[in-house]
């Protein structure tokens, strides 16, 4: 696939959200996600399979793999929208495509499509070297409003 041309990328934002998976709090940082890159329309995160986010039958809970795929889908795209404007996701398709019981989980999420209201982009997540997870979502970019409101 040929790589998409993006108008704008911050890469201040890009920076910031480098080093900052868990700053929000929340469900990132209770799952421990880590960006380890971030470039124009491409980032990479990491999670570790820790026992309390195990099933009874010794394996990651997909929600685990769902919450990296949705929070991968919707950073992704801060650096490359207009400053100000966030997203919301819209939707996403998740195959979780082989049971994961130990080590590291490593998403690679990549933008497909860009527009000015809705961005698409794939997830890929694999557990030592293996996949284990392939999904597509939907975002809704959202503009800051004129006059602030």
């Amino acid at each position: 696939m040929a790589a998409i041309e993006f108008a704008h990328f911050d890469e201040q934002i890009a920076e910031t959200l480098l080093g900052s998976a868990t700053a929000a709090g929340g469900l990132s940082t209770f799952l421990d996600f880590r960006h380890t890159e971030f470039t124009a329309g491409r980032l990479v995160a990491e999670m570790d399979t820790r026992d309390e986010l195990l099933t009874p039958f010794g394996n990651l809970h997909g929600g685990c793999l769902s919450a990296m795929v949705d929070h991968c889908l919707g950073v992704v795209f801060y650096p490359v929208i207009s400053a100000g404007s966030w997203v919301a996701t819209t939707e996403f398709k998740v195959n979780l495509l082989r049971p994961v019981s130990g080590g590291v989980c490593i998403a690679v999420t990549e933008i497909v499509a860009l527009g000015k209201r809705s961005g698409v982009a794939r997830i890929d997540i694999t557990n030592d070297d293996v996949a284990v997870c392939a999904a597509q979502g939907t975002v809704t970019i959202v503009s800051p409003r004129a006059g602030g409101q």
